[in-house]
């Protein structure tokens, strides 16, 4: 196998780990927003903020593809091949299980919102919490990218 080939792997695994967190968090906010609504339809806007919430670490592992893509050469070292691929696989799962669970999260908060609680911007910050780790193996991803020979 060639170099490339092992640092495009980790660069599929980052942005497909990640989407996935994502699309199984924004899934569970807007489920638990079409529960909501039914008991309290003027909240829609909260809903809305929330369920979006959890689509960030799918940003994330598309940023990440963006920072290393410069260093996906036909003759780069193993070394910068596994260490994009390391990068890869960190972002890739963290932002899948972050997504989940942030979505999570999100999804109590808008259930508390429909049943005529005032928690949006307490579910907000609590919401974050999941977000970052998401956001450490960003910054992972960068520092990573920075120490690579061009």
């Amino acid at each position: 196998m060639e170099p490339i080939i092992f640092a495009y792997i980790g660069i599929g695994l980052m942005i497909g780990l990640a989407g996935i967190g994502s699309a199984f968090g924004v899934s569970m906010g807007g489920n638990a927003s079409i529960g909501a609504l039914k008991k309290n339809d003027e909240a829609f806007g909260n809903y809305m903020v929330l369920s979006a919430l959890p689509g960030t670490q799918g940003l994330y592992g598309f940023m990440g593809y963006f920072i290393l893509s410069g260093y996906l050469t036909a003759g780069m070292s193993w070394a910068t091949a596994a260490a994009i691929f390391g990068a890869g696989l960190a972002l890739g799962f963290v932002g899948l299980l972050s997504g989940i669970r942030q979505g999570q999260v999100c999804a109590n908060g808008i259930a508390a919102i429909g049943s005529g609680h005032n928690v949006f911007g307490n579910t907000l910050i609590l919401a974050v919490f999941p977000e970052l780790y998401a956001i450490v193996a960003f910054a992972a991803t960068f520092l990573i990218a920075a120490t690579l020979p061009l």
